[in-house]
């Protein structure tokens, strides 16, 4: 089917790129650490996300995950892209000035251009980047993989997810896509291919910013063969430390599904639709992180009361180096489905994941 084949070549792109995206740059191990405990490490800074500094050092094979909280001092003459609680984002070199034992650590942006350099408190850094001119080496994502099977029905379920996202200092964009199937003796095998696109630009009002999403469904369940959508509008971090993230975007948009064959056939609803999304991630240091995604669509310019809803959720525990072990659950609804086809689609998966990248 259409839909199927337009999924499976995304998930195709998806994988290439990701393949691709590991192989980074690396530049001179010349940073430096100071640690509260007193220990001074000279370094290649990875990055800064979820509360944790990511660093390699010459004489150890892969990358040291450090708790940001419990770094003193940090000194670097390259420039990173460094985003703040506020919402605001520079590309900056980031420096700690020396500061008395039992002071407030203090970091020192000094923004690429004509700009005043400034401080911050350490805990108002939510993320940090290197810096690249190369497409590949600004993408950052994760694998995830799972396998189910119950002998008693001879149930097997498989589920395949990726994530790709490219950031820049005032923007950043980011595809996520998810498959799962499901066959058991005596049923039918159930597919369903989901793709969600978004992207935002910071506005220069601290923590707005201007979004747009697009989505692709595909669930054999609800019989749709394929539904799109499309939308923009205004969002707003409403949280945004190194422990806890949250956004809201609000907009209008559009959307058209077209329905599997029946025994009567659907034509394809066009809908006029409002937009409401968000998003939570929340994290620990080094162990577990939560994500969950959800989107809203009320209909507006038919069948008022209508609401379309799609969401994900994730819980992820560390097990070594950039591997995770995962539980998610994954549903989409539909509160007037047309007549003779079901209104949700749902379930939950486990397993592995692999993050590359700044992720």
């Amino acid at each position: 089917m259409p839909g199927r084949s337009i999924a499976k070549t995304i998930a195709v792109l998806l994988a290439l790129a990701a393949c691709l995206a590991p192989l980074s740059f690396a530049r001179a191990a010349r940073d430096t650490l100071v640690m509260r405990n007193g220990d001074r490490i000279t370094c290649e800074v990875k990055g800064l996300d979820n509360g944790v500094l990511r660093v390699n050092l010459d004489y150890v094979d892969g990358t040291i995950s450090i708790d940001w909280l419990k770094v003193a001092r940090l000194e670097s003459d390259y420039l990173f892209l460094v985003t703040l609680q506020d919402g605001s984002a520079y590309s900056a070199k980031v420096i700690s000035p020396e500061t008395a034992e039992g002071d407030v650590v203090k970091l020192s942006i000094q923004p690429e251009g004509e700009q005043q350099s400034f401080l911050v408190d350490r805990s108002a850094v939510v993320r940090i980047g290197q810096t690249a001119d190369n497409f590949m080496q600004r993408l950052s994502g994760k694998f995830t993989v799972g396998a189910t099977y119950a002998k008693g029905n001879s149930t097997t379920q498989y589920n395949f997810g990726s994530e790709l996202a490219y950031q820049r200092t005032n923007w950043g964009a980011e595809v996520a896509y998810n498959s799962n199937l499901s066959a058991s003796t005596g049923a039918t095998t159930a597919t369903r291919n989901q793709l969600d696109f978004n992207a935002y630009r910071l506005l220069r009002w601290k923590n707005y910013f201007v979004g747009g999403v697009a989505g692709f469904l595909q669930s054999s369940v609800q019989g749709i063969n394929r539904q799109t959508n499309v939308g923009a509008g205004l969002g707003r971090f409403l949280k945004n430390t190194n422990r806890v993230s949250f956004w809201l975007l609000g907009g209008l948009g559009f959307q058209q599904t077209n329905y599997e064959p029946t025994v009567i056939d659907q034509p394809p609803q066009k809908v006029g639709i409002g937009v409401v999304s968000s998003r939570l991630d929340a994290f620990t240091f080094k162990q577990t992180r939560f994500s969950l995604s959800s989107t809203v669509f009320p209909a507006l310019t038919s069948q008022p009361g209508r609401l379309f809803i799609k969401t994900n959720a994730s819980y992820y525990l560390k097990l070594f180096r950039k591997i995770d072990w995962n539980l998610s659950f994954y549903g989409s609804w539909d509160t007037q489905p047309p007549p003779h086809f079901k209104g949700s689609d749902y379930g939950s998966s486990t397993g592995l994941s692999y993050t590359f990248g700044n992720k």
